[in-house]
């Protein structure tokens, strides 16, 4: 009988699959609830396998963070790419409903503007990722500043709302402040 041969992943792939377990452990315990020996329970590998690769936690969390910003600009790139060069701000809405199905990428959001204003260097990033998330909804729309600062802020309030379980997979039995907030949304119809 032969034995399964086992797929070694390449360093980039491991480093993929931290970044991954990161998210989701950060999204559950914020940063400074969250280990490095707790991500790597998560990944099946050795906690200093983690800091070799990523040197801190610190770092680890950063790179979470990129992780999410950066998934949520390849959504509104995506709806770009298949509606033309300018779409409209109901196109990424209808994109960013998708991303709260993924409430762990949310969380770690969440956690992440928490920790910018603790950590420098971890503000520093953050400030960056949430600079280049407005920058690219003003690029890829022609909508004018009111409405992309009103649709910035809903996407918050639908972060926040995702985090509380009030929306997303998870969701919690609506109580009637819930049905009436969510019924107000003109930019982005939740269910």
């Amino acid at each position: 009988m032969s034995t399964p041969t086992r797929t070694r992943l390449t360093a980039a792939e491991r480093s993929e699959q931290l970044v991954r377990a990161a998210v989701k452990a950060f999204a559950m315990s914020g940063y400074a609830g969250t280990t490095t020996d707790d991500v790597a329970r998560l990944a099946g590998v050795s906690q200093p396998y983690v800091i070799r690769l990523f040197r801190s936690k610190q770092q680890l969390f950063i790179a979470a963070m990129r992780h999410a910003c950066g998934r949520i600009e390849e959504v509104f790139r995506a709806a770009a790419s298949e509606n033309g060069e300018q779409v409209e701000l109901r196109d990424l809405a209808a994109r960013y409903k998708a991303l709260l199905d993924e409430p762990e990428l949310l969380g770690v959001l969440l956690h992440g503007y928490a920790a910018a204003g603790v950590d420098a260097e971890i503000g520093s990033v953050v400030r960056d990722r949430f600079g280049r998330l407005w920058t690219t909804i003003r690029e890829l729309t022609d909508a004018p500043l009111e409405d992309r600062r009103n649709f910035m802020a809903i996407g918050m309030l639908l972060t926040i709302l995702s985090a509380m379980r009030v929306i997303g997979p998870d969701a919690v039995e609506q109580e009637p402040w819930m049905t009436e907030l969510l019924s107000s949304f003109t930019m982005v119809k939740v269910e």
